[in-house]
């Protein structure tokens, strides 16, 4: 997957994670900011490396959950803001509970790990002796403190705002709890500018304006998947896993130049550039098959035999 700005780093278990060239400026404004913390620049270095590892790992329990649950996870961009994996779970409440909480999870356990280790070092007065490498420990420990506590505030698109939109969708479906859950975002995301000119952060505004953009995403998605759900459906397709038939409505985007239209209405071809796609994605289970595979619908025909 291609993103602009970002190179990919490697590839694990099938997952390319990208960086984007923006994290080296970030983290140089960062370790420069940081450079009297220690007795050396080398420390403030393995610092903004540890928080590299923190997301890594936070952002690939979102990954590999969404695996174990039959999803598509193919990429992680990190990025100044922190970390995006790029997961496509089924479209089930519980599914996406899981992918969402997955990665909150793996901080519990980094921080269950911190704990163990530094009480370990207390105890045999590792870090008494090191003076530079105790605070690295106790920086490193707080980061996943605050990155986990941050995560979990329920506000849209953050995990917590995820996971309440998750939870609510058992109870209000797939379109009505996206929207609540972005409205919500936009209330948090008041309470988080607050904040900002409180802390006068920079980077906290431009968090907030991530957000605020992210619960504006969110809540026209939830409208036109409320709008799609009331849409009449294609009466001669059916999706070869789930047997549904697909809607008559411009739920499918052209990935070169992003023009929305109904495949089936195009034989799987954009209307905007001419792009012809091997694989249609059902809008109701998820799965991709080619569009040869969607079986045709014949409707009965009337009984002729009889008088």
């Amino acid at each position: 997957m291609q993103i602009k700005g970002a190179f990919r780093l490697f590839r694990v278990a099938g997952i390319d994670v990208l960086l984007h060239w923006t994290w080296f400026l970030v983290a140089l404004i960062q370790i420069q900011h940081r450079a009297q913390s220690y007795n050396s620049l080398a420390w403030n270095v393995l610092e903004y490396l540890a928080l590299f590892l923190i997301v890594l790992l936070h952002e690939f329990g979102h990954a590999l959950a969404c695996r174990s649950v039959g999803g598509q996870a193919h990429t992680i961009l990190l990025w100044p803001l922190g970390g995006v994996a790029m997961v496509s779970p089924p479209p089930r409440p519980g599914a996406n509970l899981w992918c969402l909480a997955a990665g909150p999870l793996v901080n519990v356990m980094l921080a269950v790990l911190f704990f163990g280790v530094g009480l370990v070092a207390h105890m045999t007065g590792a870090l008494v002796a090191h003076p530079d490498l105790a605070k690295l420990f106790t920086m490193v420990a707080l980061i996943n403190l605050v990155l986990l506590i941050f995560n979990l505030l329920p506000v849209y698109p953050l995990d917590g705002g995820q996971i309440l939109r998750a939870i609510l969708w058992f109870f209000l479906g797939p379109s009505t709890s996206l929207i609540v859950a972005s409205i919500m975002g936009f209330v948090g995301v008041g309470l988080l500018i607050l904040l900002a000119l409180w802390m006068q952060s920079v980077w906290t505004g431009i968090l907030c304006v991530f957000v605020l953009f992210s619960c504006w995403q969110g809540l026209q998605q939830g409208l036109a998947m409320l709008r799609m759900a009331k849409a009449p459906r294609h009466a001669g397709f059916a999706c070869p896993g789930c047997g549904a038939a697909p809607r008559v409505y411009p739920a499918w985007q052209c990935g070169q130049c992003r023009t929305k239209f109904d495949t089936f209405a195009t034989g799987a071809r954009c209307p905007g550039c001419g792009a012809l796609f091997d694989l249609t994605r059902c809008t109701a289970c998820g799965q991709a098959h080619a569009m040869s595979a969607w079986p045709v619908r014949v409707p009965a025909l009337p009984d002729s035999s009889g008088c």
